[in-house]
C-alpha cells in the first residue's frame, strides 16, 4: 500500500506506507514542500489506480499511477501536471479501472455537473492534461471535485456557513469542456467546499 500525495503546484509523490509506521509524538515530515507550494490532498492506494488532478482554471490530466515510483519520505515528488499561469491543483481522485462512476466538479459560484470517466483519457503523467471544464466569470473556478455514483449525496458548503445536501444522481452529467448548471444560488455566498455522503450514511 502506499500514500500518495498532491500539491497545489502539480507535484505528486508515492510513498510506501510502512514508512509511516512508526509515528512519534512530534509526528513525521511527510513531505518535503517547495516554498508557496502546500498540500492540497493525501489517497491511499493499492498500486493499481488510474490518478485524476484537476486545477481551479478547468483542466485535469489522468495517468496511471505506476507512472510516479515511490520515493522517501523527505522527498519532494514529481510534476503531475504542467500548470498554466496563475492555476492551482484544487483536488485530486483516484479511480479503478473500468469504473462506471462518474466525476463531479463544482465551482465558487454553485455550478456543477458530472462527466463520464471514460472521457479522461489515460495519458503520460507530467503533461498540461485538457479541459474537463469550461470556466467563465459566471460559474467562477472550480473549488472542488469527488468521485460520485448515483447513490451518493452531495454537501455544498459556502462561505457564509450555508450548506445544501444534493444528490448525485440529480447533478446532470456533461461532457468535458461543458459549463454545468445551478446547484446553489450565488446569493448563499461562494461555494468553498464540497464532500460527498455514502448512501449508508443517510
Amino acid at each position: 500500500m502506499y500514500l500518495l500525495f498532491a500539491t497545489s503546484s502539480g507535484i505528486i509523490k508515492k510513498t510506501a506506507l510502512k514508512e509511516y509506521a512508526n509515528v512519534n509524538k512530534n509526528g513525521l515530515q511527510a513531505i518535503n514542500l517547495k516554498e508557496n507550494d502546500f498540500l492540497i490532498d493525501v489517497r491511499l492506494t493499492d498500486g493499481n489506480y488510474n490518478i485524476i488532478l484537476v486545477t481551479k482554471q478547468g483542466q485535469s490530466i489522468t495517468f496511471n499511477e505506476k507512472g510516479a515510483r515511490p520515493v522517501g519520505r523527505k522527498s519532494q515528488g514529481v510534476i503531475g501536471i504542467r500548470l498554466g499561469k496563475q492555476d492551482t491543483v484544487i483536488g485530486m481522485e483516484c479511480i479503478y479501472v473500468n469504473s462506471t462512476a462518474t466525476l463531479l466538479a463544482i465551482t465558487e459560484n454553485g455550478f456543477g455537473k458530472r462527466t463520464e470517466l471514460e472521457e479522461y483519457k489515460v495519458q503520460a503523467r507530467g503533461g498540461k492534461g485538457i479541459i474537463t471544464y469550461k470556466i467563465t466569470p459566471r460559474t467562477g473556478e472550480i473549488v472542488g471535485i469527488r468521485i460520485v455514483t448515483n447513490s451518493d449525496d452531495v454537501m455544498l458548503i459556502t462561505e457564509n456557513g450555508t450548506i445544501i445536501r444534493i444528490s448525485a444522481a440529480a447533478i446532470n452529467v456533461l461532457g468535458i469542456s461543458t459549463q454545468g448548471v445551478t446547484l446553489m444560488r450565488s446569493n448563499d455566498g461562494k461555494v468553498v467546499s464540497i464532500e460527498k455522503i455514502p448512501e449508508e450514511d443517510k
